[in-house]
């Protein structure tokens, strides 16, 4: 399954264009962090939204792929960082023996770098997320529940 109905129903898959790319308030710039992340499923929507990302912009892109053969070059601005998570070279969750799932190892990284990148300015985040639904929903769960991320700073693949 490949949607991402988890997400609330006033989520859109537009471009981050109507969030504004600047900062909030007077003197004091808020640095915006924009996270997109998905599976192969909802590429060609990343590699739209990439292209919409204004230049300055500064972040992480996180792709899920079956296999390093499927990695390719991403074209995103320059202070953002592209990560190719290929299922093939990875595992389940730890001690389990299983291979990983659709939407495990891109929930993974999407979780781990916001907890690190976002604890200081929750709402200064753009976020996207697409692909499988175990994925979307958890990295969803994540950011809202446990880094009090608002539901509107998250966005979604359109849904078919």
């Amino acid at each position: 399954m490949t949607n991402d109905s988890v997400l609330p129903e006033h989520a859109d898959n537009g471009s981050f264009a109507h969030l504004g790319h600047g900062a909030h308030g007077g003197r004091h710039r808020t640095r915006v962090q924009y996270l997109l992340a998905g599976d192969e499923t909802v590429l060609a929507e990343m590699q739209a939204l990439a292209a919409t990302l204004p230049l300055c912009a500064t972040g992480r892109i996180f792709v899920e792929v079956a296999s390093e053969a499927d990695v390719f070059e991403l074209s995103a601005p320059p202070r953002m960082t592209v990560t190719w998570l290929a299922r093939s070279s990875r595992r389940g969750s730890a001690g389990s023996g299983r291979a990983c799932a659709r939407g495990e190892a891109v929930s993974r990284a999407a979780r781990a770098w916001a907890s690190e990148m976002l604890c200081d300015d929750p709402e200064s985040a753009h976020i996207w997320l697409g692909g499988d639904e175990r994925g979307v929903a958890e990295t969803y769960r994540h950011l809202t529940v446990g880094l009090d991320i608002l539901p509107d700073h998250i966005h979604g693949a359109a849904r078919a």
